[in-house]
C-alpha cells in the first residue's frame, strides 16, 4: 500500500504467509527471537494509512454486532409490542395470559434486576476467556430463551423467562464496548458504538412495522399473532449466533506471534480468520501497542477500578438516559395510544416507528463529530439530554393537539440517541488510560448494569406500573414523564460534575498501577502508542473534504 505524498521510509515487508519478516530493527521489550516485531518507525504512519486500517476493522466488526445488537433488541422489546397486537380480537399479550398491570410492569422490570445483577461477572468472563466465543454464547442463549417465549401460558412463566432473558443477554452492551477497545482507540470508539447502537433504533421501529405483519399472521396455525413473532425472531437469533463464531475475529496478535494451543474444552471452536494480516498488522500494532501488551489482571486491580470515583458520575449519566430510553421502548406504544385512543393497533405501530428513526439520525449525526471533538463529550451529552427534556415537555401539557404531542415524542427519540454510546465512549476513553484492559471490561460492565438500575424503575414504577398515574384521561402518565425529566436533569449534572472533577484530580494512569503494585504494570513509554500520542490532540473538522476546501 502507499503512504501518503512525502512521507518515505522503509517499511516491512509481508512474507507469502502474512508474517513479518526478519527485521535488524528490534524492539528491546520484544526480544523474543519467535516473536520479533519490527520497532515503531521514527515517524507515525500517515493517518490516511491508519484510517484504512481501521476501515478494514469496520468491515469485519461492525456488521456482525449491528446483526446481533438487532435482534437481541428485537427480542427484547417485542413484549412491549405485544401488549397491543390484536387487542380489539383479545389476542393481546395481556388478554392471552391474564396478566394485570402489576405483572406486565414486573415482568418487564425482571429483565433489568438480572441483568443487573450478572452483568460484571459476564464482561469479567469474556476479559478472561474468549471474546469472540462468549460474544456468540450470548447471542445463542438470548435465541434459545426468546423462542422460549412463544410457549409462555401464564403471568409466572413470563416472569421467569424475563429474568431469564436479562441473565443470558448479561454482558452483551459491555461486552461489545470492551471487544471495540481491543481494536481501536478510545478517541475512535464513540462512532463505533453509535455505528451498531443503530441497530436498537432501526430494530424498534422494524419491530413495530412488522407487527403489523404477524397481526395479520394472528390464528394460522393455531397461533396467536404475539407468538409467532417470539417464534421467528428467536429461530433468527439462534443462528446468527452460531455464526459470529466463524464471523467475529479473536483478539489481534502482534504479527508473527503465533496463537497458543488452546485448551481442550476450547478446542471444539471453529477457526476465525485473523483481524489483520501482513503490512496492515504492522501498522495496527505501531497504532495500537498498548492492547497487544495486556497483563492477565487481578482481583486487586479489579479493587481499584470499582474504589475510583470517577465510575460513579458516568453511572448516573446512564441511569437517566437508559431508563428513559428503555421507558420510550417499552411504553412508547402505550403513550401514543393514550394520546389518542382512537388509533388502531396498526396506527400506533406505524407511528411508533418514526421515533427510533429520528434517534437513529441523531446517532449517525451526532456521535462522529462527538469523537473528533472527544474531550468535550459532556457537552454533546448534555445538549441531547436538553433535547429530550423539551419532548417530554411538550409531550406532557400540549394537551390541545395531539400531534405536537407526539412530535415531542419525535423529539425524544432524537435526544436519546447519541448520548448512551457517548458514555459508553467516554466510559472507555477515561478507564483504559487510567486502569487499562480490566478497567475498560469492568467500568463498561458496571456503568451498563448498574445504570439499567433506571431501566427497572421507568418500568416497574412508572406508566402502567404507577396505578394512579395510568388513570385514563388527557392527564395520564403525566406523573411518569416529569419523573423522567427528573432523573434527565440528575444526567445532565453528573455530567458537569464529572467535568469539574476531572479538571480538578485529571485522569493520569492509577500511581498504584505504575508503582507496581498491581499486575498491570505498564510504564508511560509503553502506552504512548501512536493513537495516544494523537489523542493529546483533537481531530476537529481537520481532514473532512468540505474543511479541507476552505
Amino acid at each position: 500500500m502507499a503512504h501518503d505524498p512525502g512521507t518515505v521510509r522503509p517499511q516491512p515487508q509481508p512474507s507469502s504467509c502474512g508474517d513479518i519478516s526478519p527485521s535488524p530493527n528490534i524492539n528491546p521489550k520484544d526480544k523474543d527471537p519467535e516473536h520479533a516485531v519490527p520497532a515503531p518507525p521514527i515517524e507515525d504512519y500517515p493517518l490516511s494509512r491508519i484510517e484504512q486500517v481501521y476501515r478494514r476493522l469496520d468491515a469485519r466488526i461492525l456488521p456482525a454486532f449491528w446483526t446481533l445488537y438487532f435482534l437481541a433488541s428485537a427480542i427484547r422489546s417485542n413484549i412491549g409490542i405485544a401488549q397491543t397486537m390484536n387487542r380489539s380480537d383479545a389476542h393481546d399479550l395481556a388478554s392471552v395470559l391474564h396478566l394485570s398491570p402489576r405483572d406486565t410492569s414486573t415482568a418487564l422490570a425482571l429483565f433489568y434486576v438480572s441483568y443487573v445483577l450478572f452483568d460484571l461477572p459476564s464482561n469479567l468472563a469474556m476479559s478472561a476467556l474468549s471474546p469472540r466465543a462468549w460474544m456468540a454464547r450470548i447471542v445463542i442463549a438470548v435465541g434459545v430463551v426468546g423462542t422460549c417465549f412463544a410457549a409462555v401460558e401464564q403471568a409466572w412463566s413470563l416472569k421467569l423467562l424475563r429474568f431469564l432473558l436479562g441473565m443470558v443477554t448479561a454482558g452483551m452492551w459491555p461486552g461489545m464496548a470492551y471487544y471495540l477497545t481491543l481494536f481501536y482507540p478510545p478517541s475512535r470508539t464513540g462512532k463505533r458504538i453509535g455505528m451498531y447502537y443503530t441497530a436498537a433504533q432501526v430494530s424498534a421501529a422494524v419491530v413495530g412495522l412488522v407487527s403489523a405483519g404477524f397481526q395479520k399472521m394472528d390464528g394460522i396455525g393455531g397461533i396467536v399473532g404475539f407468538r409467532w413473532m417470539f417464534l421467528v425472531y428467536g429461530v433468527v437469533t439462534i443462528a446468527v449466533g452460531v455464526s459470529l463464531l466463524w464471523w467475529l475475529p479473536e483478539r489481534p496478535l502482534a504479527p508473527g506471534e503465533k496463537r497458543e494451543e488452546r485448551r481442550w474444552w476450547l478446542r471444539w471452536l471453529p477457526r476465525s480468520p485473523e483481524a489483520l494480516r501482513g503490512e496492515d498488522a504492522v501498522v495496527h500494532y505501531h497504532d495500537l501497542r498498548r492492547v497487544y501488551h495486556a497483563r492477565r489482571w487481578t482481583l486487586r486491580d479489579l479493587e481499584l477500578v470499582l474504589m475510583d470515583w470517577r465510575l460513579w458520575p458516568l453511572v448516573l449519566m446512564y441511569f437517566g438516559v437508559v431508563g428513559v430510553g428503555i421507558g420510550t421502548q417499552l411504553y412508547g406504544n402505550v403513550i401514543i395510544s393514550a394520546i389518542n385512543p382512537n388509533f388502531t393497533g396498526i396506527e400506533i405501530s406505524l407511528l411508533f416507528a418514526p421515533i427510533w428513526m429520528m434517534d437513529l439520525l441523531a446517532i449517525l449525526l451526532i456521535t462522529p463529530i462527538s469523537d473528533r471533538f472527544h474531550r468535550h463529550r459532556a457537552l454533546f451529552f448534555s445538549c441531547s439530554v436538553l433535547i429530550q427534556i423539551t419532548g417530554l415537555l411538550t409531550v406532557t401539557f400540549a394537551l390541545s393537539n395531539h400531534w405536537a404531542r407526539y412530535g415531542g415524542l419525535l423529539l425524544v427519540g432524537f435526544g436519546l440517541g447519541p448520548t448512551v454510546p457517548i458514555t459508553m465512549a467516554w466510559t472507555s476513553e477515561i478507564f483504559q488510560r487510567r486502569h487499562r484492559e480490566v478497567g475498560v471490561a469492568a467500568a463498561s460492565a458496571l456503568v451498563s448494569g448498574l445504570g439499567n438500575l433506571g431501566s427497572v424503575t421507568t418500568t416497574y414504577a412508572l406508566y402502567t406500573g404507577w396505578p394512579e398515574d395510568a388513570a385514563k384521561g388527557p392527564h395520564q402518565f403525566r406523573k411518569s414523564n416529569l419523573t423522567m425529566i427528573g432523573i434527565l436533569c440528575m444526567s445532565i449534572t453528573s455530567s458537569v460534575v464529572m467535568v469539574v472533577l476531572l479538571r480538578v484530580f485529571g485522569n493520569e494512569p492509577s500511581k498504584r498501577i505504575n508503582s507496581g503494585t498491581s499486575s498491570t504494570v505498564d510504564t508511560d513509554d509503553e502506552y504512548q502508542d501512536g493513537a495516544a500520542r494523537r489523542e493529546v490532540h483533537q481531530r476537529g473538522f481537520e481532514g473532512l473534504w468540505w474543511w479541507s476546501k476552505n
